[in-house]
């Protein structure tokens, strides 16, 4: 159901549809001790902390736990979030906090022990994807409503809606000098958007079937995509902001993700809009 690579790439942390989540070696490729057990339904997202030593994780039994991951203990008493299912969670980039999201619509604020900061409104569907700016000023979401928006995370106020696909918005990252934000679609597209003009720039980067998530390496040379297709396809960022999308694949490796489903994939034009 979800993965999160650890910053050093030495381990990663695997969440299932059984409720555990399990900690891998990379360079042995084995399971260390044994699962994790807590949860009450399928882990759907996972975030190592800022300092790598807890994780936290988001369920379809709605509530976020935090992790020791030397023991596999939970930490401190599990967040009952009010989402629903919970779709995301990701700490602030100083750790003291953490975003979460779900299926009533809604972005939470959390303290570490729990404590509700900020209820975060205006999504008309599902919120799937989280993530903060570095400074940890600004939270950006991904809906089922199709929109991005960017909130101050202080008080909530939404400051851009940017708007461009047209189906549900799974995942979205941004560029690590903040300068871009990237999307990835159930319309069968990754889309690049300059934060600074708060437009789509460049053209749609296309899959062949729906897309489930991103990712973008630390130094921000590429995007990696994934979804129902399949396949992984990695992207140049710097030839994308150039280049037309069958342009810029550099590298495609082929990985079961998920089965193929009857999705006809089509794209829309963008705009944005500013509240």
């Amino acid at each position: 159901m979800s993965l999160a690579v650890s910053a050093d790439q030495t381990k990663v942390v695997s969440g299932s549809a059984d409720g555990r989540l399990r900690l891998w070696n990379v360079k042995e490729g084995g399971v260390v001790g044994d699962p994790w057990e807590g949860h009450s339904d399928a882990v759907r997202c996972l975030d190592w902390s800022p300092n790598t030593r807890e994780i936290a994780s988001g369920s379809e039994d709605g509530t976020i736990r935090r992790w020791n991951l030397n023991t596999g203990q939970q930490i401190a008493p599990p967040i009952e979030t009010g989402h629903g299912f919970v779709c995301d969670a990701k700490y602030s980039p100083r750790g003291d906090k953490f975003a979460s999201c779900g299926s009533d619509r809604v972005v939470r604020v959390w303290s570490k022990d729990g404590k509700l900061l900020i209820e975060i409104k205006g999504h008309d569907s599902s919120v799937y994807s989280l993530c903060w700016s570095k400074d940890g000023a600004y939270i950006f979401s991904g809906s089922g409503d199709t929109t991005i928006r960017k909130w101050q995370s202080i008080d909530g106020k939404e400051l851009v809606v940017l708007r461009g696909h047209i189906n549900i918005v799974r995942s979205i990252c941004l560029s690590p000098d903040e300068r871009h934000l990237v999307s990835a679609s159930l319309d069968c597209s990754v889309r690049i958007w300059d934060l600074k003009i708060n437009q789509q720039v460049g053209d749609p980067l296309l899959h062949d079937d729906e897309l489930l998530a991103l990712a973008i390496p630390s130094d921000g040379s590429y995007i990696a995509s994934a979804g129902l297709d399949r396949k992984i396809y990695v992207w140049s960022l710097e030839a994308a902001l150039k280049q037309s999308g069958n342009q810029v694949r550099v590298r495609a490796y082929i990985a079961v993700v998920g089965m193929i489903s009857n999705c006809p994939c089509t794209t829309a034009t963008h705009s944005s809009t500013r509240s």
